[in-house]
């Protein structure tokens, strides 16, 4: 994985299905397009925050639920050429035309993993989130993120990952940067946590919490505009190298 874009997207808990199904056409696109892997994920602890959190960041009403989802690919040159074939393929148009969900709240962009760690596993449950880093601070947080990320790995976590903000566009309506009120200074990091099941990210957490590892002195970011939540996979297409999917 050398490039991912990632997405966050409000949809109606009416129409998972109907999501489920557009993700489920468009993944073998993606696929064809050049799309290593294509990966939905259905919102189920989402937390509200103080100042920042994920269904602020897409507007979401009430009765929608946040999806959290990435495509990886080999290269961003890979990539680029995707999106180009993606909004020109009528097959493409024609699902774009019927979104189960509000389109101009989502928010998507491009990201270069900058910690990969782990792989192999059936994955169950996901922890995605959104940083603000200051652009100095990388290579502070880099150092941070493996070490927790090694913790993590350790007490059951399949795959860690941290992917540094690249192509992030500016909305209309929503965007990455506005998600966790990013200044000049700073770049959005997305990053998410793949474990087998839920019970074992429970379980994870709970003993890597207890961890000293996991609390350093101090953060290269500003915490209290983190945003993250618990997801449950409804798409995995093809399954991660390693998972037997």
């Amino acid at each position: 994985m050398a490039y991912i874009d990632g997405f966050v997207v409000a949809v109606p808990a009416a129409n998972k299905e109907a999501y489920r199904q557009a993700a489920v056409a468009a993944a073998p696109l993606y696929k064809e397009f050049g799309a290593t892997r294509f990966v939905e994920c259905w919102g189920d602890d989402v937390p509200e925050g103080k100042v920042t959190d994920l269904r602020r960041a897409v507007k979401a009403e009430p009765d929608e639920v946040i999806v959290f989802s990435w495509i990886e690919y080999p290269n961003k040159a890979v990539r680029d050429e995707a999106n180009a074939k993606a909004f020109s393929d009528p097959r493409m148009k024609e699902m774009g035309a019927h979104m189960p969900f509000d389109g101009k709240r989502m928010i998507f962009g491009g990201f270069v993993p900058d910690l990969h760690e782990g792989g192999a596993g059936r994955l169950g449950y996901v922890d995605g989130s959104l940083v603000p880093v200051p652009v100095g601070n990388k290579e502070a947080y880099h150092a941070i993120a493996s070490r927790l990320a090694a913790v993590l790995l350790e007490h059951g976590a399949l795959r860690v990952v941290d992917a540094w903000g690249d192509d992030l566009p500016d909305g209309k309506v929503t965007d990455f940067k506005g998600a966790v009120k990013a200044t000049a200074e700073e770049q959005v990091v997305f990053a998410w946590v793949e474990w087998p099941s839920k019970e074992a990210r429970d379980a994870g957490w709970g003993k890597a919490m207890a961890d000293p590892r996991m609390h350093p002195d101090n953060v290269p970011y500003d915490e209290g505009r983190r945003t993250h939540g618990g997801f449950v996979p409804i798409l995995d297409e093809p399954a991660a190298a390693g998972t037997g999917a």
